[in-house]
Parts: C-alpha cells; sequence; structure tokens
C-alpha cells in the first residue's frame, strides 16, 4: 500500500527522487562530456548507444516531475480552501519564475552580465502553477478535457511558425531572443504542453485519496501505462502524427532504433509524453509496496526536490571549474556567455563517458547529507511558511 504519512506518498517521494538523481546525469554530461562539444547526443549518424542513452534515459524526468507536481497540488488543495490554493498556487508560480531568471540562469553560466538567459524547467513549472491557480477553478471534467486536447493535439500546430514572435515562442516554439546588445533569452520550454501535463498531474491527484481502492489505482494506472506505450508505437508505426520530426529508416537496424526514440524534448511532442509519462504510470502502479534502504535513499530527494535542483547545478558547475582549470583550459573558461556545449573556446575539454558517470555518481553522494539535514529540518518545523516555497 502506498505509505502515506504527513500527507506524502512515499510511491510519488520516491519517483520524485529517482528523476531529480538522473537529471543529475544528463547535467554532468553537459559539463563533463568531451563530445558533447561536438555532436548532438541523440543524433543517430554520430551518436553511439551509451551516448543516446545516457541522454534518452533524462528524457523522463521533466515530464514526470511536472505530472507529480500537478498531483501534489491537489494532495495540498485536500487540506486548503480553494482560493488559499489558489493563491499559494500563483505566488509559488511567481516564485519560481525569479529563481529560474537569477537563481539559476547565474548557476548555468556564472555569469554577472546575465548575457544568455535560458527559462527551462523550473520557468515551465512557474508559469504552469500560475495557469493552474486559475484551472482549479474549473470542473474537474473540463481540466482533464483542457488537459488531453493539448496534449493530443498541439502537434497540429508544429507546422506553424512566426519567426521573432515572443508570444508563439514562449507557447510552442523554441527560438532565441536578443532583448539587450548582446544578452539573449531563450524558450526552450515552450508552455502549451507543460501547462497541460501539470493539469493532467492535478486531475490524476484523486487517485491518492485515502479513500480511494489501491488495487482500483493500482488498475488504473497499469491500464493507462500499457495504453500510452501501445499507442506510441502504433504512431511510430503510422509516422505520419504525434512528432514534428519523423524517424528515418537508416538501413541499419541501430541508427534506425535510435531515429524511433529520437523523440522531441521542445516542445515535448505526443510521442515524447506518450513515452514518458506511460513508464511513469507503471512505475507509480507497481511501486507502492517498494521498502528499504534504496528506496528511502531515492526518497530523500523526492522529498526536497527544488532545494537539490538548485545546489546540484551549482555543485556541478563549480566541478567542472576545477576540472577546467587541471586541464589546462583555466576556470574562468567556465564563466559563460552561452550554453556551455555552445562555447567554441571549450572544444577539446571533457572526458570519456565512464568518468561522466563517476563524476555524477560523486555528485550524488556529496548531496546526499544537505538533502538528508533539509528533509530533516523541513519535516520538524512544518509551522515555517517560507518552507513551502523551497
Amino acid at each position: 500500500m502506498t505509505t502515506i504519512s504527513n500527507s506524502r506518498i512515499q510511491s510519488v517521494d520516491l519517483l520524485k527522487g529517482l528523476v531529480m538523481v538522473i537529471m543529475a546525469l544528463d547535467h554532468t554530461r553537459d559539463y563533463f562530456h568531451y563530445s558533447a562539444f561536438f555532436f548532438d547526443a541523440t543524433d543517430p549518424t554520430q551518436t553511439t548507444w551509451p551516448i543516446f542513452f545516457t541522454r534518452f534515459i533524462t528524457h523522463f524526468c521533466a515530464p514526470a516531475f511536472s505530472f507529480l507536481a500537478g498531483v501534489s497540488v491537489f494532495v495540498i488543495g485536500k487540506r486548503k480552501p480553494i482560493n488559499e490554493l489558489s493563491g499559494f498556487l500563483l505566488k509559488r508560480g511567481l516564485w519560481l519564475v525569479f529563481v529560474e531568471i537569477i537563481i539559476i540562469s547565474f548557476a548555468w553560466k556564472f555569469d554577472i552580465q546575465f548575457r544568455h538567459i535560458g527559462l527551462q524547467t523550473i520557468w515551465s513549472l512557474g508559469i504552469s502553477m500560475i495557469v493552474l491557480a486559475g484551472l482549479i477553478h474549473l470542473p474537474k471534467k473540463l481540466i482533464l478535457a483542457f488537459s488531453l486536447v493539448i496534449i493530443f493535439g498541439h502537434n497540429l500546430l508544429d507546422n506553424i511558425h512566426f519567426d521573432g514572435n515572443f508570444l508563439w515562442a514562449m507557447l510552442h516554439e523554441r527560438q532565441k531572443f536578443e532583448f539587450a546588445e548582446g544578452h539573449t533569452v531563450v524558450f526552450a520550454y515552450s508552455l502549451l504542453p507543460w501547462i497541460a501535463v501539470m493539469s493532467l498531474g492535478y486531475c490524476f491527484g484523486s487517485l491518492y485519496d485515502s479513500s480511494f481502492d489501491v488495487q482500483k489505482r493500482k488498475r488504473i494506472l497499469n491500464s493507462l501505462g500499457i495504453g500510452s506505450l501501445a499507442l506510441f508505437f502504433i504512431l511510430i508505426v503510422i509516422n505520419k502524427y504525434g512528432d514534428p520530426v519523423q524517424w528515418t529508416n537508416y538501413g541499419d537496424t541501430s541508427k534506425t532504433l535510435m531515429s524511433i526514440f529520437n523523440v522531441n524534448k521542445y516542445p515535448p511532442s505526443l510521442l515524447y509524453l506518450l513515452i514518458t509519462l506511460g513508464c511513469s504510470f507503471l512505475f507509480l502502479a507497481n511501486a507502492e509496496k517498494l521498502k528499504g534502504k534504496i528506496v528511502d535513499f531515492f526518497c530523500v530527494f523526492g522529498r526536497v526536490p527544488f532545494f537539490y535542483y538548485i545546489i546540484h547545478i551549482y555543485l556541478i558547475h563549480i566541478m567542472a571549474a576545477f576540472a577546467a582549470y587541471f586541464t589546462g583550459f583555466g576556470w574562468q573558461a567556465l564563466v559563460l556567455p552561452t550554453f556551455i556545449t555552445r562555447v567554441e573556446a571549450l572544444k577539446g575539454y571533457g572526458f570519456n563517458l565512464i568518468t561522466v558517470y563517476l563524476v555524477w555518481i560523486l555528485v550524488i553522494i556529496m548531496l546526499y547529507p544537505l538533502c538528508k539535514k533539509f528533509d530533516g529540518y523541513k519535516q520538524s518545523h512544518k509551522e515555517k511558511w517560507w518552507l513551502s516555497y523551497l
């Protein structure tokens, strides 16, 4: 049975923790992998399976976390009047947008000039919460319909392009804008589908009501998970809809398989969401009875995801600055004018994939005691309102 203690759902915390740990692998690869400066890890014509898988497995992180954020909003909402919940979502959403622009942008670049601002995960979560603050006043069936229409239908917009259109880039098309001389902002996480993923999670929150039958929840999640994956493969066979780029038959099984699973994240396509959320549903359905030290280990990260997210970027970047210094590039090379893999001066810096994995493991080991201590502080100081924003 899912453990619900002090309003926390262990299977949800476990999945959050897993995806947060996996996410750090992708960011470690960005800052430490030699090949990251030369080609896209998912390009079938250049990559290898170990590199491709290292990138592909991290695709599960953002959808799972956005969906689970919606579930958590529903659970929190059981203890709050709807107007109070709406106000909390609005304030927390604005706070997350601020954190993305200032605290996290600096973490990625260490650039006090803020020459490049990437609006990514935390930005999309913040705006999604702001929108959800209004959506929760609607009937749940209407919220569900809204979510499904966007998730299944937004790829109809793939061929619509408005170059230089700020609003369209924010909603559905990844674009870069220069807002001052030498200063750019990139809408990396287009909002439309991410908003729908969080609102879908909110609709699923009722499955975790204390009165909901455990076996029925398991059947529903298993059915949805299997159904999502089945639809993914049906659309792959048809190869006409669900992703802005159709997969290619390279005449080579390995490259063709990579092309099939190279689903689009920016913005997240229907195929991308079917495979990532489908696997998340299956995990949630079958993880409720898991116990032990390994489960407890990952749940620590799942209970303090925002705290973990911020400090893991700073830690990885600081470690990369030391690596650059000791390999002859100088730590100043890690003061970045743009995203690290696009810095020409860093071509030649980096290490093999095995080293990337070793650094990733070290990052997690270093972060665990900090997260555990902060988790303990949160659990023992629930009266402190500001902790709900961390």
